[in-house]
C-alpha cells in the first residue's frame, strides 16, 4: 500500500498541495489498495460534493481484490450515503445540508436507447452507473467525500437510518433483477447463493409476490438468515438439491432462477432448476468462460435474462421498500470499519470469509494507510 498526491489523474504540483485535499482509497491490483490524495475543487456546473457518511463493500471489490481485474476508479466504492456539502453552478433542486443516496440520472430523452423507447438502457444513465460519465469522479466512495453529478443522486428517504441508506445501492440492483425477472404471484422462485445479493433478491421476490422461494447455499450461516428472512426452504448445493427442488414444485422445477453466486458452473445449474419454459435472470457478475449445454436450454424452452446496474426510478421504488419493512437489510450488516482496515477487511473477504455479509466503510473514522 502506499499514498500518492494526484490532481484529477495524474501527479499534482507542489503548489497544489496547498489547496484542499482529500485521500482516497483505490484498488490498483490483486491484493493491492492505494491511499492517494486528490485534488478536492469546488464541484463544477452541474455538480455536488458529498460528504460521505458510509460506504458499502460490494462483491465487486472484492473480486478487483482477488484478481485484479480492475473497472473505473468511480466503482471502488460504488455503495455510498452522504451529505451535500457544495452545489455547483446550474443546479436545481439539490441543496447543502441535504442526505442523499448514490444513483443514476433519469433517461436523458436524446440518447439513441432513449430515442428508440428504449429509456429502461438509457446510455447516459448506464454510463453514470459505470463511471463513465463526464463529471465521474477519479475516486469512489472510500474517501470522505467526491464530487459528481448532480443527477448521481437522490433524496435519502427520511424513515433511513444511515445503515439503511448505504445499501440502498445494492437493494436497487437487485430490485432492477427482479424487475426484469417478471415474477408472477405465486410463482416459485429459486434463489442460487445467499450473499447480500441474493438475501436482497429473495426478500423482493418474495415482496412483488412469489408464493414459494427456495434459497440454496453452501453456507450454514447464511441459510439460516435466509431462512430468518423470507425463504421457505434454505438447502446446501449439489444434485440433491435439484432434486429437492423439483420435489418441492411436483417435478416441474422453478418459474424463476435467481442466479446471485457468480461461479461460472452454476449458470447452467440455474438453467437445470428452471421448468420446462421458465426464467433465468443473472444478477451475479460472472467474469470468467462457462461451460453450458445449449441443447438443454433449447429444450427447455428457457429464457435467459441479464440485469446489470439500475435506473433512477428503480432507487426510488427500491428505497420504498427498505423504508416501509418490506427489505430488510439491517441484519445484513455485519460490521463497519474504518478507512484504514479497509486493505485487511478485503483480503479478509476477497479469502471467502462468510461470517461477513455486508460491511460499511465509515471513512471518518480512520484515514490513511495503515
Amino acid at each position: 500500500m502506499v499514498a500518492r498526491v494526484v490532481a484529477g489523474r495524474g501527479v499534482m504540483s507542489m503548489s497544489a498541495r496547498a489547496r484542499a485535499l482529500v485521500t482516497a482509497a483505490l484498488i490498483t491490483g490483486a491484493g493491492q489498495v492505494e491511499f492517494l490524495e486528490f485534488e478536492a475543487p469546488p464541484p463544477p456546473p452541474g455538480g455536488v460534493t458529498v460528504d460521505v457518511s458510509l460506504c458499502g463493500i460490494c462483491g465487486t471489490e472484492i473480486a478487483s481484490f482477488r484478481t485484479g481485474h480492475l473497472h473505473s476508479p468511480a466503482v471502488c466504492g460504488h455503495e455510498w450515503t452522504g451529505v451535500i456539502s457544495a452545489v455547483g453552478a446550474g443546479v436545481t433542486g439539490r441543496t447543502e445540508g441535504e442526505r442523499v443516496v448514490v444513483g443514476v440520472a433519469p433517461p436523458c430523452g436524446g440518447c439513441a436507447q432513449c430515442q428508440a423507447g428504449l429509456a429502461d438502457h438509457c446510455r447516459v444513465a448506464l454510463d453514470m452507473a459505470r463511471g463513465r460519465d463526464p463529471l465521474a469522479p477519479p475516486h469512489g466512495g472510500f474517501a470522505r467525500s467526491l464530487t459528481v453529478a448532480a443527477q448521481r443522486v437522490l433524496p435519502a428517504h427520511p424513515a433511513l437510518r444511515e445503515e439503511e441508506a448505504a445499501q440502498i445501492e445494492p437493494v436497487t440492483v437487485a430490485f432492477h433483477g427482479i424487475r426484469r425477472s417478471r415474477i408472477a404471484p405465486g410463482d416459485t422462485v429459486v434463489v442460487q447463493g445467499a450473499g447480500p445479493i441474493g438475501l436482497l433478491a429473495m426478500q423482493l421476490a418474495r415482496a412483488v409476490g412469489a408464493g414459494r422461494v427456495i434459497v440454496i447455499e453452501p453456507s450454514p450461516a447464511r441459510r439460516r438468515l435466509a431462512a430468518e428472512l423470507a425463504a421457505d426452504l434454505a438447502i446446501a448445493p449439489g444434485d440433491e438439491a435439484i432434486d429437492q427442488v423439483r420435489t418441492e414444485t411436483g417435478g416441474l422445477g422453478a418459474d424463476v432462477v435467481i442466479e446471485c453466486a457468480g461461479a461460472p458452473p452454476l449458470l447452467q445449474t440455474a438453467v437445470d432448476l428452471a421448468r420446462q419454459g421458465g426464467r433465468v435472470t443473472l444478477l451475479s457478475y460472472i467474469g470468467q468462460p462457462a461451460m453450458i449445454s445449449p441443447a438443454r436450454w433449447m429444450a427447455k424452452e428457457v429464457t435467459v435474462t441479464g440485469a446489470v446496474a439500475f435506473t433512477h426510478d428503480d432507487v426510488r421504488r427500491a428505497m420504498a421498500l427498505v423504508a416501509d419493512g418490506r427489505v430488510r437489510v439491517l441484519p445484513l450488516h455485519t460490521g463497519t470499519v474504518g478507512l484504514g482496515e479497509l486493505p485487511a477487511t478485503l483480503q479478509h473477504l476477497a479469502a471467502g470469509a462468510v461470517d461477513d455479509i455486508k460491511v460499511l466503510v465509515d471513512p471518518w473514522r480512520s484515514v490513511g494507510a495503515s
